[in-house]
Protein backbone atom coordinates (compact mmCIF):
# COMPACT_ATOMS: atom_id res chain seq x y z
CA UNK A 1 0.00 0.00 0.00
CA UNK A 2 1.40 3.36 -1.05
CA UNK A 3 1.83 5.92 1.59
CA UNK A 4 0.01 9.23 0.98
CA UNK A 5 1.47 12.40 2.37
CA UNK A 6 -1.17 14.42 4.18
CA UNK A 7 0.96 17.38 5.28
CA UNK A 8 -0.66 20.44 3.63
CA UNK A 9 2.64 22.33 3.20
CA UNK A 10 4.31 19.43 1.40
CA UNK A 11 1.24 18.92 -0.80
CA UNK A 12 1.26 22.60 -1.76
CA UNK A 13 4.98 22.49 -2.62
CA UNK A 14 4.45 19.45 -4.88
CA UNK A 15 1.55 21.16 -6.67
CA UNK A 16 3.62 24.34 -7.18
CA UNK A 17 6.50 22.34 -8.67
CA UNK A 18 4.17 20.48 -11.06
CA UNK A 19 2.55 23.73 -12.15
CA UNK A 20 5.92 25.45 -12.68
CA UNK A 21 7.19 22.48 -14.69
CA UNK A 22 4.09 22.50 -16.91
CA UNK A 23 4.41 26.26 -17.44
CA UNK A 24 8.07 25.95 -18.51
CA UNK A 25 7.23 23.19 -21.00
CA UNK A 26 4.36 25.27 -22.49
CA UNK A 27 6.55 28.41 -22.68
CA UNK A 28 9.38 26.55 -24.39
CA UNK A 29 7.11 25.04 -27.04
CA UNK A 30 5.52 28.45 -27.81
CA UNK A 31 8.69 30.51 -28.00
CA UNK A 32 10.94 28.05 -29.78
CA UNK A 33 10.58 28.72 -33.50
CA UNK A 34 9.52 25.74 -35.51
CA UNK A 35 11.72 25.39 -38.54
CA UNK A 36 9.53 25.06 -41.54
CA UNK A 37 11.14 24.47 -44.89
CA UNK A 38 8.26 26.19 -46.68
CA UNK A 39 8.47 29.54 -44.81
CA UNK A 40 12.19 30.08 -44.21
CA UNK A 41 14.56 30.62 -47.11
CA UNK A 42 17.22 27.94 -47.33
CA UNK A 43 19.87 29.84 -49.27
CA UNK A 44 21.35 33.28 -49.65
CA UNK A 45 19.88 33.46 -53.18
CA UNK A 46 16.36 33.07 -51.84
CA UNK A 47 17.00 35.73 -49.19
CA UNK A 48 18.34 38.10 -51.82
CA UNK A 49 15.31 37.46 -54.04
CA UNK A 50 12.97 38.25 -51.13
CA UNK A 51 14.92 41.45 -50.36
CA UNK A 52 14.72 42.53 -54.00
CA UNK A 53 10.96 41.84 -54.09
CA UNK A 54 10.47 43.81 -50.87
CA UNK A 55 12.51 46.74 -52.22
CA UNK A 56 10.52 46.71 -55.47
CA UNK A 57 7.24 46.81 -53.52
CA UNK A 58 8.46 49.66 -51.29
CA UNK A 59 9.56 51.61 -54.36
CA UNK A 60 6.22 50.98 -56.06
CA UNK A 61 4.30 52.23 -53.01
CA UNK A 62 6.49 55.34 -52.86
CA UNK A 63 5.83 56.04 -56.57
CA UNK A 64 2.09 55.59 -56.10
CA UNK A 65 2.11 57.94 -53.12
CA UNK A 66 4.04 60.56 -55.12
CA UNK A 67 1.59 60.18 -58.02
CA UNK A 68 -1.32 60.65 -55.63
CA UNK A 69 0.23 63.82 -54.15
CA UNK A 70 0.92 65.22 -57.64
CA UNK A 71 -2.67 64.50 -58.72
CA UNK A 72 -4.05 66.15 -55.57
CA UNK A 73 -1.91 69.25 -56.13
CA UNK A 74 -2.94 69.42 -59.80
CA UNK A 75 -6.64 69.16 -58.90
CA UNK A 76 -6.27 71.88 -56.24
CA UNK A 77 -4.54 74.13 -58.79
CA UNK A 78 -7.23 73.46 -61.43
CA UNK A 79 -10.00 74.16 -58.91
CA UNK A 80 -8.37 77.47 -57.95
CA UNK A 81 -8.00 78.40 -61.63
CA UNK A 82 -11.65 77.55 -62.24
CA UNK A 83 -12.75 79.79 -59.35
CA UNK A 84 -10.59 82.63 -60.63
CA UNK A 85 -12.01 82.16 -64.14
CA UNK A 86 -15.60 82.27 -62.80
CA UNK A 87 -14.90 85.46 -60.82
CA UNK A 88 -13.18 87.02 -63.86
CA UNK A 89 -16.23 86.28 -66.04
CA UNK A 90 -18.56 87.84 -63.46
CA UNK A 91 -16.38 90.94 -63.20
CA UNK A 92 -16.21 91.22 -66.99
CA UNK A 93 -20.03 91.23 -67.09
CA UNK A 94 -20.09 94.10 -64.55
CA UNK A 95 -17.58 96.32 -66.39
CA UNK A 96 -20.18 97.97 -68.72
CA UNK A 97 -22.15 99.05 -65.65
CA UNK A 98 -19.05 100.58 -64.11
CA UNK A 99 -18.46 102.41 -67.40
CA UNK A 100 -22.04 103.74 -67.33
CA UNK A 101 -21.52 105.10 -63.80
CA UNK A 102 -18.29 106.78 -64.87
CA UNK A 103 -19.99 108.45 -67.87
CA UNK A 104 -22.94 109.54 -65.71
CA UNK A 105 -20.66 111.31 -63.25
CA UNK A 106 -18.55 112.91 -66.00
CA UNK A 107 -21.56 114.53 -67.65
CA UNK A 108 -22.61 117.97 -66.38
CA UNK A 109 -25.72 117.88 -64.21
CA UNK A 110 -28.08 120.41 -65.80
CA UNK A 111 -31.28 118.66 -64.87
CA UNK A 112 -31.44 116.51 -61.69
CA UNK A 113 -34.39 114.55 -63.12
CA UNK A 114 -32.34 113.53 -66.15
CA UNK A 115 -29.48 112.49 -63.88
CA UNK A 116 -31.85 110.44 -61.76
CA UNK A 117 -33.31 108.80 -64.89
CA UNK A 118 -29.79 107.91 -66.06
CA UNK A 119 -28.88 106.37 -62.70
CA UNK A 120 -32.16 104.41 -62.79
CA UNK A 121 -31.18 102.99 -66.21
CA UNK A 122 -27.79 101.96 -64.80
CA UNK A 123 -29.57 100.29 -61.86
CA UNK A 124 -31.76 98.31 -64.29
CA UNK A 125 -28.65 97.36 -66.27
CA UNK A 126 -27.02 96.09 -63.06
CA UNK A 127 -30.09 94.04 -62.11
CA UNK A 128 -30.24 92.46 -65.59
CA UNK A 129 -26.56 91.57 -65.52
CA UNK A 130 -26.79 90.04 -62.03
CA UNK A 131 -29.89 88.10 -63.09
CA UNK A 132 -27.93 86.65 -66.04
CA UNK A 133 -25.21 85.59 -63.59
CA UNK A 134 -27.84 83.67 -61.56
CA UNK A 135 -28.84 86.20 -58.90
CA UNK A 136 -32.56 86.34 -58.03
CA UNK A 137 -34.41 88.57 -55.61
CA UNK A 138 -36.43 86.93 -52.85
CA UNK A 139 -40.15 87.80 -53.08
CA UNK A 140 -41.48 89.01 -49.75
CA UNK A 141 -44.27 91.61 -49.43
CA UNK A 142 -47.76 90.10 -49.31
CA UNK A 143 -46.47 86.53 -48.93
CA UNK A 144 -46.52 84.28 -45.89
CA UNK A 145 -43.42 84.54 -43.72
CA UNK A 146 -40.86 81.86 -44.64
CA UNK A 147 -37.91 81.58 -42.22
CA UNK A 148 -35.86 79.96 -45.00
CA UNK A 149 -35.75 83.20 -47.04
CA UNK A 150 -37.10 85.91 -44.70
CA UNK A 151 -35.69 87.44 -41.53
CA UNK A 152 -38.35 88.95 -39.29
CA UNK A 153 -37.18 92.23 -37.80
CA UNK A 154 -40.44 93.01 -36.04
CA UNK A 155 -43.92 91.59 -35.56
CA UNK A 156 -46.67 94.20 -35.92
CA UNK A 157 -50.32 93.96 -34.91
CA UNK A 158 -52.56 94.42 -37.95
CA UNK A 159 -56.18 93.16 -37.87
CA UNK A 160 -56.59 93.79 -41.61
CA UNK A 161 -53.85 91.33 -42.62
CA UNK A 162 -53.73 87.54 -42.10
CA UNK A 163 -51.46 86.10 -39.42
CA UNK A 164 -47.73 85.66 -40.36
CA UNK A 165 -47.92 87.64 -43.57
CA UNK A 166 -45.06 89.92 -44.66
CA UNK A 167 -46.45 93.45 -44.47
CA UNK A 168 -43.28 95.33 -45.43
CA UNK A 169 -39.87 94.58 -46.88
CA UNK A 170 -37.11 96.63 -45.22
CA UNK A 171 -34.22 95.14 -47.19
CA UNK A 172 -34.44 92.96 -50.28
CA UNK A 173 -33.14 89.41 -50.04
CA UNK A 174 -31.22 87.57 -52.76
CA UNK A 175 -30.62 83.98 -53.83
CA UNK A 176 -27.96 82.55 -56.09
CA UNK A 177 -29.69 79.65 -57.80
CA UNK A 178 -31.17 77.77 -54.82
CA UNK A 179 -28.83 79.16 -52.17
CA UNK A 180 -29.90 82.15 -50.06
CA UNK A 181 -27.17 84.79 -50.13
CA UNK A 182 -29.07 87.22 -47.93
CA UNK A 183 -32.55 86.79 -46.43
CA UNK A 184 -35.08 89.58 -46.91
CA UNK A 185 -35.50 91.71 -43.78
CA UNK A 186 -39.24 92.03 -43.22
CA UNK A 187 -42.02 93.12 -40.90
CA UNK A 188 -44.47 90.30 -40.13
CA UNK A 189 -48.11 90.67 -39.19
CA UNK A 190 -49.82 89.41 -36.07
CA UNK A 191 -53.58 89.39 -36.26
CA UNK A 192 -55.06 89.85 -32.75
CA UNK A 193 -58.49 88.67 -33.98
CA UNK A 194 -57.17 85.26 -35.11
CA UNK A 195 -55.62 84.67 -31.66
CA UNK A 196 -58.85 85.38 -29.75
Amino acid sequence: MARVNTNPEILQDERDREHESARHEHFNTETTPQKNAETLPESADEKEALRAERNALVERVARMQADFENTRRRLDREQQQYKEFAVAEALKALLPILDSFDWAFQAPINNPEEFRGGVDLIRKQLHETLHKLGLQSVPAKGLNFDPQVHEAIEVVDNPAVPENQVVEELQRGYKFRDRVLRPAMVLVSRNPQSQG
